[in-house]
């Protein structure tokens, strides 16, 4: 909830931020019409809406959710790892490893079928 919220946060002063400069932008430097002006610089602004959330939530989310950024960087070391190996018993063994390190399970087992 606090991530999210600091996200929006950040994502909303960076949108009025851009919001202000284009219609500044459009109005004196284009010479656009001041409705022209304002009417391109919201559809602009709408256009980096999503890319921009994906971004800040991500940043936001690799600051304050570290548990969740640890897990896919051990999944994503263990993906490479399984590439390279051969071996059933050393796959068994990573693939408990890496659980063990993101999921952190009281338990953990790998049944193979013969």
């Amino acid at each position: 909830m606090i991530s999210r919220t600091l996200a929006y946060a950040i994502l909303t002063a960076m949108l009025a931020g851009t919001f202000i400069g284009l219609v500044a932008l459009s109005t004196d430097t284009l010479a656009l019409s001041g409705r022209v002006g304002v009417a391109a610089s919201t559809l602009a602004a709408a256009a980096l809406f999503n890319p921009l959330r994906v971004r800040v939530q991500r940043l936001v989310d690799r600051r304050f959710n570290r548990a969740r950024y640890d897990a896919e960087a051990i999944v994503a070391a263990f993906t490479v790892r399984l590439r390279d190996a051969v071996e059933l018993d050393a796959v068994r063994r990573d693939l408990l490893d890496a659980v063990q390190d993101a999921v952190q399970p009281e338990h953990a087992t790998v049944w193979i079928r013969p």
